[in-house]
């Protein structure tokens, strides 16, 4: 199975500048996670954008590579199935000419 959460929206403070660590700012997060499915062993969408939230909002990152590699620490843990993951974090708002993002494919199988 894989499990796709896509353009999840919300404000955090992130980011090295000044005035990214002032005020919070929009970032977007999409994911996709395969698993195997047996028995019950499934992943909780709702408890994993939750996760996510609560991750960035508290730990309020300097770097998206570390916003990053917070995540999937903290989904790996609370998922050990997890076989892969790729994850995309875009600060849409941060230049006005465009979107900048990051992302990163992991495997664990």
């Amino acid at each position: 199975m894989t499990i796709h959460i896509e353009a999840l929206a919300f404000d955090v403070i992130i980011g090295l500048l000044d005035f990214e660590r002032d005020r919070p700012q929009r970032v977007i997060i999409d994911l996709e996670a395969s698993y195997d499915y047996r028995d019950k062993n499934f992943i909780d969408y709702a408890d994993m954008v939750f996760l996510i939230q609560k991750e960035l909002k508290e730990k309020r990152y300097k770097l998206l590579e570390e916003a990053l590699l917070g995540i999937k620490a903290l989904l790996c843990a609370t998922y050990p199935h997890i076989q892969t993951l790729r994850l995309k974090i875009s600060k849409p708002d941060i230049l006005p000419q465009c979107s900048v993002s990051l992302s990163h494919f992991w495997d664990f199988s």
